[in-house]
C-alpha cells in the first residue's frame, strides 16, 4: 500500500508538508473497522475532517447515507478529483476546518450527523474543544489522534496528564478509546502511536446552556500554573469576589476545596462547583 500511495503522490508532483501533520492511513482493510467503532449507521450524515487520499472516506462513505469529507491541501483535493478516488455520496469540500463554520455545515445536514476526523496535534485541540460547543447537535464524534493527547483526554483526576482538557470534557461529554494504531498504520509512518477515540454526549448533562464558556475559564484559570495553589491561580487569573483573597476562599470552600488544594487533586465536579460560586464575579457574556 505504502508504494501505491507513493506512486501516486509522484505522480501528481505532490509532496507531504509536516506542517500540514500529513499521515494517511495505508490499510484499506482497516479503514471498515474504524467506521464500524466510529457507530456510523446507514441512516447517517457523517462530517469527515482529513480527507487525505480518501481511504477512510471510502469505507464511511459505504455505511453512512452522506458524507461531507473536509481537506485542507488543494494538491490532495485535485488528486481525489482527478483519480475519483471518492464515491457519489461524497462531497469534498476544500476548506480549513478550523476556519469552516461548523455549525453551519451541521445545520444543513439530515440527522443523526456523526463526525469522524483524522486529526493533526496542531489542530486537534481547538478542534476538539469547538466540537464541544455542539455536542447537542451530533450523535457523537470519532477522532483519531495522537496518543499523548488522547491520555490527556482521558486523563482521570491525580493522574500526570489531568488538566483543563480532560475536565471540560469530562463536563459534558463520555469518550472511549477504541484502537491505538502503531505509527506503521499510516504512510509516512509518524514518531507516535495513535489513538482512535470516540466521543459523546452525556446524557444527563451537568452544565446549563450557556455555562460552559465561563466555566472553562475558571478551569482553565484554576490549572494555568500547576505548581501553584487553585487560590494563587485565581487570584493570578483576576478572579477576587469583592477585590479580596477571602473572597476566593469563601469560593473554594463553598465547593468543597481546600485553598492550599491544586487543580490536579481537584475532581470535575468540584471545579464546577467552583465556578458556579465565582459565577457573581464573571461578566455574562465572558
Amino acid at each position: 500500500m505504502s508504494r501505491a500511495i507513493r506512486d501516486l503522490l509522484e505522480r501528481h508532483r505532490l509532496r507531504l508538508t509536516r506542517e500540514l501533520g500529513q499521515n494517511f492511513l495505508r490499510d484499506e482493510a482497516l479503514a471498515p473497522r474504524l467506521a464500524s467503532l466510529a457507530g456510523v449507521e446507514p441512516g447517517d450524515s457523517v462530517i469527515e475532517v482529513g480527507t487525505g487520499l480518501g481511504v477512510l472516506t471510502r469505507a464511511l462513505a459505504a455505511r453512512a447515507r452522506r458524507v461531507v469529507s473536509i481537506e485542507i491541501d488543494s494538491g490532495l483535493v485535485r488528486v481525489l478529483t482527478a483519480e475519483k478516488l471518492l464515491p457519489s455520496n461524497v462531497e469534498l469540500i476544500h476548506a480549513d476546518a478550523l476556519e469552516l463554520s461548523l455549525a453551519e455545515l451541521v445545520q444543513r445536514l439530515e440527522p443523526p450527523v456523526r463526525v469522524v476526523a483524522n486529526l493533526p496535534y496542531s489542530a486537534a485541540t481547538p478542534l476538539l474543544r469547538r466540537l464541544l460547543d455542539l455536542r447537542e447537535r451530533l450523535a457523537d464524534w470519532s477522532v483519531m489522534v495522537q496518543r499523548e493527547l488522547a491520555q490527556r483526554l482521558l486523563a482521570k483526576c491525580g493522574g500526570r496528564e489531568y488538566g483543563s482538557f480532560a475536565v471540560l470534557h469530562q463536563l459534558t461529554v463520555d469518550l472511549a478509546e477504541q484502537l491505538e494504531l502503531a505509527p506503521d498504520s499510516f504512510f509516512p509512518a509518524p514518531k507516535v502511536h495513535s489513538s482512535f477515540v470516540r466521543i459523546w454526549p452525556r446524557r444527563t448533562p451537568l452544565l446549563e446552556a450557556g455555562e460552559l464558556v465561563r466555566v472553562e475559564r475558571v478551569v482553565r484559570a484554576a490549572f494555568a500554573q500547576r505548581r501553584k495553589t487553585i487560590a494563587n491561580c485565581l487570584r493570578a487569573g483576576g478572579f477576587a469576589p469583592g477585590g479580596a483573597r477571602a473572597g476566593i476562599e469563601r469560593a473554594l470552600r463553598a465547593a468543597g476545596i481546600e485553598p492550599t488544594a491544586r487543580a490536579e487533586a481537584v475532581d470535575p465536579a468540584r471545579l464546577l462547583a467552583l465556578a458556579r460560586a465565582l459565577m457573581p464575579v464573571l461578566e455574562p457574556d465572558d
